[in-house]
């Protein structure tokens, strides 16, 4: 597994195949121009399978294993099947099928937090749940959008075409050869058999997928020619990315090479494009298009040769050298000959040129009534705080799906948490937005949103659209029961636990929390101030009931500070919320909290107010003066949506 894992992360995005080596021919041999060094194989201490069968064990030995059975245990099993979850997640998500991922990791906790053996008991299971609930937390799994609100993805072309070997046309050939040399170009270009069949192919059966990537690539060509020649490669290295991608900054291989240059994870990052759950700088044009030129600057000066270099950026500089150590020859149309590249890797090349040589003779082939795409102009604004999309969208009066198009880097509909991140915005509206968003708090750009107000709208349909009050409304917008302005914007102050779509609001570490008798999904959701869709997600649970589960994993909601809402009980018994994971100032927080409303309960105060914070919810201010959720509501009005600033009547339990 580690070695096809090591092969699979030194490619570009085709899996290495078994090759053949031929035998030697007559073929002149070849020297690089800059001869690559030998990797040697790393030696393992491992025995090895052929290691085994030249060393069978003892009979003795097998016998004495025979003899010896393991004792049982629950808690060895118990963590070998959560890990098996827990791996098979990490692959799902890897390959980019996050539902079936986050069905795994759902598994894996379920089963922890179900098992009749107490978690805390016994330093394995507590060592396997805190691991796997790091692991998942750092990929942000917890809250991954839902299908409708992830990025949409497009298949690479390359996945296509280089899965086919297409018959040359022997008059395609011939005209093709009379081009070559009347065309000029700064890589090398000649013309085979392979290379004529991909004319002959693009010119018929993949004339679409040809159009499409020719009219694309107006968006980018001139960014990209400009960063190819400030990094001294050939400028014409443009129409590997026309092939691999057809210029689709979210082009998905099948084997999870991203955006226009195909770039594997691995190998993206040794070139300092980054990932996380927010944003894939694959996905980046310009910074995509950099890591490229010094890739493939980079297998230059390690074969000497543009066709070795452009076969090494497909299946990994790694397959190429051993091919060239092999053989003997440091020319790809003889190892081509020889059969000792992967079929991808040796149809890689003669795409590439057949897309050159056509791209470069449009009219020969009958594409004269194709035109480029004209670049996006837009205005870049460095924010350092997380926005919607479809808040940004209010703003400058665009779709969301017209902000994914200038952002294609963006994984979600949200920009990242935490950091800068360049947002790019419709030509000319910079200044509109930078004045609109200044009214939105920086801390509620996640869920607030503008509305247009249209004739015949009220506050009360307003609210109810976006799941808010009115009063709400009122006051986020300083409206004194004047009409509603046709046509003009109101502020709508979306409250988190609300929002269907809280990214990046919880808390990473879980808190576990035991469930009680009339205890619903939404009841819980409630009194933690998370929406109910967000608990079924991290519980894997449908529906409201929560018949026959015994405990519930949670995230704790994060105010815009940064600090967790808190979530200790006032006394630690077997029904509270262990929220013993909540550290730091946070836990200080709430510590100082409890302090605090011993105090106050000790005075028996009759009625006391208290000013929400932010991140507070109604559990932890009712757990805070020992009182409950449902004699807070009744005292305030059946309040149900919590805004920092707002006071609430408490009256603390005798």
């Amino acid at each position: 597994m580690l070695t096809a894992l090591a092969v699979a992360s030194s490619s570009c995005h085709t899996a290495q195949k078994p090759v053949s080596v031929a035998p030697p021919g007559t073929a002149p041999q070849l020297t690089a121009k800059a001869p690559a060094p030998i990797l040697e194989q790393p030696q393992s201490g491992k025995l090895q399978p052929a290691d085994q069968e030249r060393n069978p064990p003892s009979a003795g030995a097998s016998l004495e294993a025979q003899a010896v059975k393991p004792a049982s245990d629950p808690v060895g099993d118990l963590v070998a099947s959560v890990e098996k979850e827990y791996q098979a997640g990490l692959a799902n998500y890897q390959a980019g099928h996050t539902d079936a991922a986050k069905q795994n990791f759902d598994n894996a906790f379920n089963a922890l937090l179900e098992s009749k053996l107490d978690i805390r008991s016994d330093n394995r299971l507590e060592t396997e749940f805190e691991r796997i609930a790091e692991g998942v937390n750092q990929m942000s799994l917890g809250d991954l959008p839902s299908a409708s609100e992830a990025q949409n993805s497009e298949p690479a072309p390359i996945d296509e075409t280089n899965g086919i070997t297409p018959s040359a046309d022997p008059s395609v050939r011939a005209k093709a050869q009379a081009e070559v040399k009347s065309t000029h170009s700064d890589l090398p270009l000649m013309m085979t058999d392979q290379v004529a069949g991909y004319i002959s192919y693009f010119s018929n059966r993949g004339r679409g997928t040809f159009e499409r990537a020719f009219a694309r690539s107006g968006q980018y060509r001139d960014m990209m020619v400009r960063i190819l020649k400030q990094e001294g490669v050939p400028q014409d290295l443009i129409y590997l990315a026309q092939a691999e991608s057809g210029f689709q900054p979210t082009a998905v291989s099948r084997a999870g090479a991203r955006g226009i240059w195909q770039f594997m994870g691995s190998r993206a990052r040794g070139y300092g494009l980054q990932r996380s759950a927010w944003v894939d700088d694959r996905q980046d044009p310009e910074k995509s298009t950099r890591a490229a030129a010094h890739h493939l600057k980079d297998l230059y000066a390690q074969f000497g040769d543009w066709y070795l270099a452009m076969a090494a950026y497909n299946s990994g500089p790694g397959t190429v050298q051993a091919a060239v150590r092999r053989t003997g020859y440091a020319d790809f149309w003889e190892l081509y000959r020889r059969n000792v590249l992967p079929k991808e890797t040796r149809n890689y090349v003669p795409i590439i040129l057949a897309v050159t040589i056509m791209t470069k003779n449009l009219s020969h082939y009958g594409f004269d009534d194709v035109s480029m795409d004209e670049p996006t102009a837009f205005d870049a604004v460095t924010i350092s705080y997380p926005v919607d999309l479809r808040l940004v969208a209010d703003c400058v009066d665009r779709t969301p799906a017209q902000l994914q198009q200038m952002n294609p880097s963006l994984l979600r509909l949200s920009t990242p948490k935490e950091g800068t991140f360049e947002l790019h915005l419709p030509a000319g509206t910079k200044q509109q937005y930078q004045t609109a968003i200044a009214a939105i708090p920086s801390g509620m750009r996640l869920w607030w949103r503008y509305s247009t107000v249209h004739s015949g709208d009220t506050l009360a349909a307003l609210a109810h659209t976006y799941r808010t009050t009115a009063k709400a409304i009122e006051e986020a917008n300083h409206l004194d029961g004047a009409e509603l302005p046709i046509d003009g914007k109101l502020i709508i102050p979306v409250t988190p636990s609300k929002h269907v779509s809280d990214t990046g609001s919880y808390a990473r570490r879980i808190t576990r929390y035991k469930v009680r008798r009339g205890d619903t999904v939404q009841t819980v959701a409630e009194n933690f101030g998370v929406s109910a869709q967000m608990v079924r997600r991290w519980n894997g649970l449908r529906g409201d009931t929560l018949r026959g589960r015994t405990v519930l994993a949670l995230h704790l909601p994060v105010s815009p500070s940064g600090e967790l809402a808190s979530a200790s009980p006032s006394r630690r018994s077997s029904n509270a919320v262990h929220a013993d994971t909540v550290k730091g100032s946070a836990a200080k927080s709430a510590r100082a909290s409890l302090k605090a409303s011993d105090e106050d309960a000790a005075e028996q105060a009759s009625v006391l107010r208290h000013k929400v914070k932010s991140g507070e919810t109604l559990y932890s201010i009712a757990t805070t003066y020992k009182t409950t959720v449902a004699a807070l509501k009744r005292n305030n009005q059946n309040v149900a949506t919590l805004r920092p600033g707002m006071v609430l009547v408490v009256q603390p339990a005798r």
